[in-house]
């Protein structure tokens, strides 16, 4: 139906076969869609499939945790760790069942604290927690691509060439893993079941030979649990350290964020209801609790085993431990040919969580920074994403020598924001629907992590470094886009209501269409008796001609992309329509478009001038979204219709 729910036109991309090449496949501009390319997900999946997707991420840490544990916590490693895993079951799980409960659309807990913080504040408060977003996933990338080096490297029948070369190795794995996303990167959730679940059954192997290698050699619980005691003197003391170092382990936390990202991958129930989907909930549910207690099993008896079997200094930078803890006890106890296989499966699982981490990002960075205005318009597109990520990554590693132990403490802290940031996201929730209890548990969640993060932070401060230039880089970017593209058309869509639709089409009729922008003031039959007056006598309207009032009732400033709808009214006699948005130029251009689109009558619409210095009017806009509203109004027209017989007129007077 003319009028009804009229999709704003996306701008062609004009240029060479490359920029084409290059900007093919734009995402969904709403953000409301799932996955890399923005699309609807075209196969559900059971949820211990999709587990398989999150637990790239999750479980491939496997290869790296029980040596950053050991290097960090020492002999009180399985203490340390036994803390840790209590803080998943029943810190982090409670948290991100809640947030799959009220978040199930996969954008996870940045978007329930979007909510709780409207104009500005909140979105200065989002772009903050996408820079520790980004400082998670794009450690995720590099750190789990220096693992894989690592693994290669140390494998028996490695080339000799590899030693030494760490960080070429890691630049190959990082150029593949852009490769793949140049190419088209399309849901693997198969190959995520085939590499999860050969992974685990190798982990079950290794953890299982060592335990029992543990248990034919006594004296080595009886020497572990010696050396312990005489560093820590008594059992008090064993504990307080445990508590106070297993923030050091947090990168065993790290795929909660994730396991709610890909809840809409989840085949719910046929009557479920979009609004809220109880069957992909619970299925989210046991989602993440399963993915908890494996991980939480494979930590306690990872931790146990590698501290027990491995001697302290192999875990030090350049002993044969370090950074691949289960590995070693692979080749020492089943030999280097099941080391071998073992190697290969890490190699693989950990590159294809770089593949995931890559998913992630480019999921969130089009869900919010283009929906800001705060992202150029190629954003949108994936491949200039990637070779954005990619050349980050490699810019990571070099800085960091591929060296998996120095990038620990920046994983950690980008995993621990975001778990902070989810904590304080439902106690908030449960504020406000007022459930007391549900309020205090949580906030002493929220309080546990804030202490966790805070914590590591002062342990290892390069994380907040490097976290604090992605935040800088966001909001540099954020502030030159938002200023760049403050002359765009911002309207998604534009709806008419029927009454809205009847009044441009009788004026079509005629011939002509006449709009006179009126800000809503005092609501009387005087005002609008004046407006229309002084627009006929100073714009020289002649008195038979009709006229339309075009109201813009002001909204949230900070918004840039809005869904309009445009209702008609009459008020004391005069025809009006009215429309809601937070940028008042933008919103004037696009209606008045639109009419010309469903009418094919150009209209003409009728200013006021603003009174004030233009300067300070434009930065009223900026932040406001008023200001100089007729001059901006005819900017926005002039860059959106380069036709200027199509271009509807602006008269100011």
């Amino acid at each position: 139906m003319p009028g009804q729910a009229q999709p704003v036109a996306a701008h062609e991309v004009h240029g060479g076969r490359f920029k084409h090449w290059l900007l093919r496949g734009m995402v969904d501009e709403k953000g409301t869609q799932q996955g890399p390319h923005g699309q609807h997900p075209e196969h559900l999946h059971s949820w211990w499939r999709v587990m398989c997707l999150t637990g790239l991420d999750y479980f491939s840490t496997l290869g790296y945790q029980p040596a950053i544990a050991a290097l960090a916590a020492g002999l009180i490693s399985p203490f340390a760790t036994l803390v840790l895993v209590a803080l998943t079951l029943l810190g982090a799980l409670p948290v991100y069942r809640r947030v799959a409960n009220e978040s199930f659309r996969g954008s996870g807990s940045i978007a329930m604290l979007e909510r709780f913080l409207p104009w500005w504040a909140g979105k200065l408060f989002v772009l903050v927690l996408l820079g520790f977003a980004a400082t998670d996933f794009m450690i995720t990338i590099t750190l789990s691509a220096a693992d894989a080096t690592a693994h290669a490297i140390e494998n028996p029948f490695a080339p000799s060439w590899f030693h030494g070369n760490n960080v070429i190795i890691t630049l190959v794995l990082l150029t593949l893993l852009g490769a793949v996303f140049l190419k088209g990167f399309r849901e693997a959730i198969g190959i995520a079941v085939v590499l999860v679940g050969v992974y685990l059954a190798l982990n079950v192997v290794v953890v299982s030979s060592s335990i029992v290698q543990v248990f034919q050699h006594p004296t080595a619980i009886d020497d572990w649990w010696n050396a312990m005691f005489q560093q820590n003197g008594n059992p008090f003391l064993v504990v307080g350290v445990a508590l106070l170092v297993f923030p050091k382990l947090a990168l065993g936390l790290s795929g909660f964020e994730t396991g709610v990202a890909v809840m809409p991958q989840i085949k719910g129930k046929p009557d479920d209801d979009p609004s809220h989907p109880v069957g992909r909930i619970r299925g989210a549910h046991k989602l993440l609790t399963t993915a908890a207690i494996i991980m939480s099993v494979f930590l306690i008896t990872s931790s146990f085993t590698t501290t027990l079997l491995i001697p302290q200094k192999e875990f030090q930078p350049g002993g044969a431990a370090n950074g691949r803890a289960l590995a070693y006890l692979a080749h020492e106890y089943l030999g280097n040919g099941f080391g071998t296989v073992y190697d290969i499966s890490t190699i693989l699982i950990l590159w294809f969580a770089g593949a995931s981490a890559m998913a992630g990002l480019l999921n969130l960075v089009p869900r919010y920074l283009p929906r800001y205005g705060m992202a150029p318009q190629w954003a949108r597109a994936v491949r200039p994403l990637v070779l954005v990520f990619t050349a980050i990554a490699f810019l990571i590693t070099l800085v960091f020598d591929a060296n998996v132990d120095a990038q620990g403490g920046a994983y950690a802290t980008g995993v621990l924001v975001l778990i902070t940031s989810a904590s304080l996201a439902v106690s908030l929730s449960a504020w406000r629907k007022k459930q007391p209890k549900r309020t205090v548990v949580f906030a002493v969640i929220t309080a546990v992590f804030v202490y966790t993060t805070i914590d590591n932070i002062i342990e290892r401060p390069d994380g907040l470094r490097i976290a604090t230039l992605f935040i800088l880089a966001i909001l540099v970017v954020s502030i030159v886009s938002r200023i760049g593209r403050s002359f765009q058309l911002r309207a998604t869509s534009v709806t008419f209501d029927v009454t809205a639709l009847d009044f441009i089409l009788e004026d079509a009729e005629e011939g002509e269409i006449r709009i006179i922008s009126h800000e809503p003031d005092v609501d009387t039959t005087k005002e609008y008796e004046e407006k229309n007056k002084d627009e006929r006598k100073y714009s020289h309207i002649p008195q038979r001609s009709r006229t339309i009032f075009l109201e813009v009732l002001k909204s949230d400033s900070s918004d840039f992309e809005e869904d309009l709808v445009v209702h008609g009214v009459v008020k004391y006699g005069y025809r009006v329509l009215r429309v809601t948005s937070g940028n008042v130029p933008n919103t004037i251009a696009a209606v008045l478009l639109e009419i010309r689109d469903i009418t094919g009558v150009v209209p003409t619409v009728y200013f006021e001038w603003t009174e004030g210095n233009p300067i300070s009017n434009m930065f009223r806009y900026l932040i406001t979204g008023v200001g100089e509203v007729a001059p901006v109004t005819r900017e926005v027209l002039r860059e959106a219709e380069k036709d200027v017989k199509r271009r509807p007129a602006v008269h100011v007077a």
